[in-house]
């Protein structure tokens, strides 16, 4: 149970990226957010690291797409300024929910501990 509030972040960025797909028609993305995190059901150090870079290509989707939100709020003469804030923060957050693997639980959970060979 501990385990799984631990990687509640990760649940709510892949969730949050599916709804910005969904509201974008992205639909294979939206499977692909939905589908992600049952990789945290395999116990192997490769789960963890396809979770935490698909992270961080969130993060940075969070990113363009704000780019182009702004521009089309400046083409209409918008205010933009919140708009930044809140999608650098939804990035910020999806990029350090990756941390939780940093965790000494989710690091023995996923043979994170280890020294690679």
């Amino acid at each position: 149970m501990k385990n799984f509030l631990r990687l509640l972040p990760v649940l709510f960025a892949f969730g949050l990226l599916a709804a910005h797909f969904s509201r974008a028609g992205l639909f294979p993305f939206v499977i692909l957010s939905f589908g992600v995190p049952l990789l945290l059901l395999i116990r192997k150090p490769w789960a963890a690291r396809t979770i935490q870079v698909l992270l961080l290509l969130g993060a940075l989707e969070w990113i363009r797409a704000m780019m182009g939100y702004i521009e089309i709020r400046k083409s209409i003469g918008d205010d933009w300024g919140r708009l930044a804030i809140i999608l650098v923060v939804v990035s910020l957050l999806t990029l350090c929910s990756g941390l939780v693997f940093r965790g000494k639980s989710l690091k023995h959970r996923y043979h994170l501990d280890k020294p690679e060979s």
